[in-house]
């Protein structure tokens, strides 16, 4: 019977998870505490994310025999992360974030408001990622800066695992982080001590709904969750010769991703990075076996889950400059590819770089953010250029 297990794609699967999980935690526990949540409320919106991580990656490869990697939103939480603070404080957040999961199950019963998503230019899409992206991607040079001790064992082991072995770079930066911690952060205070259980004290919150979380917060949200994560997620499936149905998969992932929200939970969607770990040759020879990794992902997503709070608790006691030096690293690689696609057409640059500063200033009118109003001026000046060289050529 052993000898029947798929091994190659138990052990991918395996690295998968740690290398989604020790990549991306702490722009997660940035996105929420950003959003003004307590450590409570973050290690139960940490946790409620994790559990929905594993069970879509448990489920959905089971139904469809597909290696359907799914993860939390990175993108999203770093959006978060990049925002100020609602008035409503976190439980504004959280409205907001049920508001995004409805969008997205909307999105999985209606085809039409997909192709709307699809419909915005890929370099409007990706000028937006880019400045999301952008203020927590400055964390690391920022941290340097304050605390060069504490960060430079982190860049260094980054630079030493990018060197290797592109996956291996934010495992070794975590790995370098706790050592950090360890040997250098004063933990005498007690709070691992009192922090001590693996599974954290529930603390839900009770949602506020507002026109100002929906465009602030929900929409953006929303739009980067698509464009960042679930769009390319289905495109590395394909491009590995895997048949996707793609309403289905939204529709179940947003579901859940619903059930979550109002714990503080950021939405789940396709993975891209841990999908194509997953769906290529290292996962195993036959491709028609390689759904085990996305399974087994899952599997192990469940078990982590259950530090949430361990987790939260050891990020509690690191510099926060220390906590987004890290977050920014994992996202270096997204912001490289994020402003490569944003500028990859030469008749259409202003467009996309009007997003991305929009997007990356911070800025609020009319007590709506930056994400939201670098789209529409981004689109506005899209269409105004498309019109103009289309009447040329005439």
């Amino acid at each position: 019977m052993i000898r029947n297990l798929p091994i190659p794609a138990i052990s991918m699967g395996l690295l998968a998870a740690f290398v989604g999980y020790s990549a991306s935690f702490a722009i997660v526990l940035a996105g929420l505490t950003a959003m003004g949540a307590t450590d409570a409320q973050a290690a139960t919106g940490l946790f409620f994310a994790t559990i929905a991580m594993g069970i879509c990656s448990i489920w959905l490869p089971a139904m469809t025999r597909i290696p359907a990697a799914v993860a939390w939103s990175t993108p999203g939480a770093a959006f978060l992360a990049a925002t100020a603070a609602l008035p409503g404080g976190f439980g504004e957040a959280v409205g907001a974030m049920i508001y995004c999961a409805v969008l997205i199950v909307l999105t999985g019963f209606i085809p039409a408001l997909g192709r709307i998503v699809a419909a915005i230019p890929k370099p409007i899409a990706n000028g937006l990622l880019a400045g999301v992206l952008l203020k927590l991607c400055l964390a690391p040079a920022l941290a340097l800066g304050t605390i060069p001790l504490l960060v430079l064992p982190v860049l260094v082991a980054w630079l030493a695992g990018l060197t290797w072995r592109r996956m291996a770079a934010m495992p070794l930066a975590v790995i370098a982080f706790l050592a950090v911690l360890y040997l250098a952060v004063d933990t005498s205070g007690g709070g691992l001590q009192a922090g001590g259980a693996w599974l954290p004290a529930f603390a839900p919150v009770a949602p506020i709904f507002t026109v100002q979380s929906f465009f602030s917060i929900a929409l953006p949200l929303y739009l980067v969750t698509m464009a960042g994560q679930n769009i390319p997620g289905f495109a590395v499936l394909e491009l590995n010769g895997y048949p996707v149905e793609r309403q289905p998969l939204i529709r179940n992932t947003g579901l859940v991703s619903l059930a979550v929200a109002p714990f503080g939970s950021i939405p789940v969607n396709m993975s891209a990075i841990t999908a194509s770990m997953m769906a290529g040759e290292d996962a195993g020879r036959d491709p028609a076996i390689r759904y085990w990794a996305a399974v087994t992902s899952g599997v192990a997503y469940v078990l982590l889950a259950c530090a949430a709070a361990l987790v939260t608790t050891l990020a509690s006691l690191a510099p926060l400059a220390l906590i987004t030096a890290v977050a920014g690293l994992a996202l270096i690689p997204a912001l490289v590819g994020a402003i490569s696609a944003a500028f990859s057409n030469p008749a259409q640059l202003e467009a996309p770089a009007l997003t991305f500063l929009i997007a990356a200033s911070g800025m609020t009118l009319l007590g709506v953010s930056g994400a939201f109003w670098g789209v529409v001026a981004g689109s506005l000046v899209w269409m105004s250029k498309a019109i103009a060289q289309r009447s040329k050529g005439h």
